[in-house]
């Protein structure tokens, strides 16, 4: 109870100062959850108290759930980690390596050294990076009219490597194109994908790409900090059918719903009487993937969106196999496919 009452006291005094609009926050290991907590107000101009099935724009852990989506097909002998990925678009079957920009600032190209794979796609060491954090990328998008992400078209990703596949570690679209392949493979679009084989599994009833009235009705509103250190609320955004679905990004989900998933994989892939994935599959996406390839610091292009982002440089953390930019201390994994299977 003395360290539930810690935890409360540090979460209220962080919404009480409005450091933080709101929060929650739920703690589990495999056997059961060990705590959670609500705290602040879902929007700073309205009254509605945050609770613990607020719903979320989740972000980038979303990930997470593409990469489980895509370890159920290497699994199934479906899609490989070594192999070329499969050529479901030029930028995947026939990258090109932005190597600079000519005197009147068109982009220079050449051809990848290797192919792009699995793996490197769900370490981010296939090339590929975001507008937010690599200047050049910023470059060529302005250059050649590349749409945002943020519109939902599929020419958004389609952009050329900052690297050859395998040579660097560079947070970027990555996980979006394992979205593409897991539905190229599958037949199914990711809305689909992930509501048949992991939602609908595991009891996960407020996760998915669209929202329904009764949920943006219990929705954090997203706020933005001003030079001042203020929090200014956002409107909620409007809801459109895109391209394709972002496997990198804009999932909502709640903390509960997103604990069960994290709990599946804390339980060797199974949770709510559901497996979801082999136990060695979970174990083998734990591992350490990239070698001696260290995480990086990601200098931001972007200064209103990110700060500067150091991943544990001074640490010996690597990349391991779930999607997102976190880090193992694991050690080296194996080269044998089989064992993902």
């Amino acid at each position: 109870m003395a360290g539930r009452a810690r935890i409360d006291s540090v979460l209220r005094q962080a919404t009480d100062a409005r450091e933080v609009p709101g929060v929650v926050a739920m703690a589990a290991t495999d056997k059961g959850v060990l705590y959670e907590g609500a705290f602040g107000v879902r929007a700073l101009d309205k009254a509605p108290a945050m609770t613990t099935d607020s719903v979320f724009r989740i972000a980038s852990m979303t990930k997470a759930i593409t990469s489980v989506a895509a370890m159920q097909l290497v699994e199934q002998g479906k899609l490989s980690l070594e192999d070329p990925v499969p050529n479901i678009d030029p930028a995947l079957g026939s990258p090109k390596v932005l190597e600079g920009f000519d005197a009147a600032g068109a982009p220079r190209l050449r051809p990848a050294k290797r192919p792009i794979t699995l793996r490197q796609l769900l370490t981010h060491t296939a090339g590929f990076s975001y507008e937010i954090w690599d200047e050049n990328t910023v470059r060529y998008v302005k250059a050649t009219g590349t749409p945002a992400t943020a519109t939902g078209k599929v020419d958004a990703i389609r952009i050329p490597l900052a690297f050859d596949p395998g040579d660097k570690w560079e947070y970027g679209v990555n996980i979006d194109w394992v979205g593409r392949l897991v539905e190229s493979i599958s037949g199914r679009t990711l809305d689909v994908y992930f509501k048949e084989k992991i939602f609908t599994p595991l009891g996960m009833k407020d996760s998915g790409y669209v929202t329904s009235d009764e949920q943006r009705a219990r929705q954090a509103i997203v706020h933005t900090r001003q030079a001042d250190g203020s929090l200014v609320p956002q409107p909620l955004e409007t809801q459109f059918t895109p391209e394709f679905w972002s496997g990198g990004g804009p999932l909502y989900s709640t903390a509960t719903d997103y604990l069960v998933f994290l709990r599946m994989l804390l339980n060797g892939g199974s949770s709510n009487g559901a497996r979801i994935l082999k136990p060695e599959t979970v174990a083998l996406m734990g591992q350490n993937h990239t070698g001696s390839t260290p995480c990086g610091v990601l200098k931001t292009a972007m200064p209103a969106r990110s700060n500067d982002v150091d991943l544990w440089t001074s640490s010996p953390a690597r990349i391991s196999g779930g999607g997102s930019a976190t880090c193992s201390t694991s050690s080296p994994a194996p080269t044998d496919e089989a064992r993902a299977r």
